[in-house]
């Protein structure tokens, strides 16, 4: 009787097969009959272990179309550089132009204005878009791209405007550069953590740095042919117009490629208006072939691509009262029209949030209150949108009912709230499990933009 003892690697590949003896000492050692190719190990290389186990679905088609997009803009770049150094040679951006002594110092001066350009202008991105960049990764990461292509174009540009000009479009290219920075950066950061369903974001990130360190080298080789043997303008505008156009269609295929599992603003409108009209629960897969890359983050929209409305979410109790009374310039106070401050928070009482509409019905306001979490935003999110439908249709609950047709309209909207509300309940106790089983990830809170506040409701004694 022998033992059968089998050795696979991440991936579920067979490496090695043992054969031991039960009551012996001998162990055979049997090598697999198909031994990995050299392609095969020069791939492995360049992608995580325990490929494709060990990255999600859609890993491989964004990076296919990643690496022809970095490749292309290798070569426009070095395009772009040229005419930057064409404007350092010259020396046409300083004072000192007909010194011979001042071009070096020309060249150092430049190279100072736009490196603080550029860092001064990464600080000021980072602090206003910190918030917004996770939750439209997709997004953002095409928008990197599109600012470094408009700063290669203005390099190109660079030595056709006059001397004062000309330091202010480089200046401004450096700040392209850098919002191109912060945005990729984040985005890739996000990416990243979405590529990595086996806990491996450290090895995806390496592998990802390498596989564009051999992209960029390659480009650099392709672009030193291609920039020795163009010289005529025409031929350089040609050339980098292209490059520009290849680099932002594989990016847009990239970021197309990605289904991402987590909930923003524009996948809950797709999926959840999917499941209040139609009863279907879409899957990433299915909700990313309807998503917008570049699209307004406020907007409420319906399953037809009908827009109807704006919300904000984690805004101030003062900005959403402020949208639905009027304040008193000298005093600050606050005077409600439609409804009172305490049948609000009544009617949300369970919940970690607070979700009215102003008069338009269709701009909708969000309090969340401390210890808000994930699946309390979205449910927030589903009931602004079940509330802007209605609105639309001018069909809500409360006004097709005999005995609220009448009402107040204070008595109206007290009605819509509770029972949006209670659709909503019933939408997620139906629905929630079968979305995770669809595979969305219902934990990871991604609807915020803004660094927004959080309420804490307590009782004042007066008197």
């Amino acid at each position: 009787m022998a033992l059968e003892i089998a050795e696979r690697d991440e991936a579920g590949n067979l490496v090695l097969e043992y054969l031991a003896e039960a009551h012996g000492t001998r162990v055979d050692v049997i090598y697999p009959k198909e031994a990995k190719s050299y392609a095969q190990r020069l791939l492995g290389v360049f992608l995580p272990a325990g490929y494709p186990q060990s990255v999600t679905e859609d890993y491989i088609h964004y990076q296919i179309y990643d690496s022809l997009q970095a490749f292309s803009s290798s070569i426009a770049g070095l395009l772009a550089s040229r005419a930057v150094l064409e404007v350092i040679v010259r020396v046409c951006c300083c004072v000192g132009v007909g010194d011979s002594t001042a071009s070096p110092t020309s060249a150092l001066l430049l190279s100072v204005l736009q490196e603080s350009t550029g860092r001064i202008a990464t600080i000021l991105f980072a602090h206003r878009l910190g918030t917004a960049l996770e939750p439209e990764c997709k997004m953002f990461r095409l928008a990197a791209d599109v600012f470094n292509d408009t700063a290669m174009v203005l390099d190109c540009l660079s030595p056709a405007f006059h001397k004062p000009i000309r330091v202010a479009v480089l200046s401004f290219s450096s700040c392209l550069r850098a919002l191109c920075g912060v945005c990729a950066g984040s985005a890739k950061a996000s990416l990243s953590a979405h590529f990595a369903s086996k806990g491996n974001l450290g090895e995806v990130n390496a592998k990802d740095s390498s596989q564009e360190t051999v992209i960029s080298l390659l480009g650099m080789l392709a672009g030193s042919l291609v920039v020795s043997h163009i010289t005529s303008p025409f031929a350089t505008w040609t050339t980098l117009l292209f490059l520009l156009a290849v680099h932002l269609a594989t990016n847009y295929a990239a970021v197309k490629a990605v289904r991402m599992r987590s909930l923003n603003r524009q996948r809950a409108n797709i999926l959840f208006s999917s499941i209040l009209q139609h009863g279907v629960v879409l899957s990433p897969n299915e909700v990313s072939k309807r998503e917008r890359i570049f699209h307004r983050g406020d907007v409420l929209r319906w399953s037809d691509d009908e827009m109807l409305g704006h919300c904000k979410i984690g805004v101030s109790l003062q900005e959403m009262l402020g949208r639905m009374g009027e304040q008193n310039t000298q005093t600050g106070s606050l005077a409600l029209h439609a409804i009172q401050i305490s049948e609000l928070l009544t009617v949300f009482t369970s919940e970690a949030y607070i979700a009215c509409p102003a008069a338009s019905a269709v701009d909708i306001s969000i309090v969340l209150k401390a210890g808000c979490g994930p699946n309390d935003q979205l449910k927030a999110w589903a009931h602004a949108l079940l509330l802007a439908k209605r609105a639309r249709d001018g069909k809500g609950h409360s006004g097709n009912k005999p005995n609220t047709a009448s009402a107040p309209p204070k008595d109206r909207l007290i009605a819509e709230l509770r029972q949006t509300l209670e659709d909503v309940r019933v939408m997620f106790d139906k629905y929630g499990n079968e979305m995770m089983g669809k595979g969305w990830d219902l934990d990871v809170a991604a609807m915020e933009t803004r660094a927004g506040t959080r309420l804490q409701i307590g009782v004042q004694q007066v008197g």
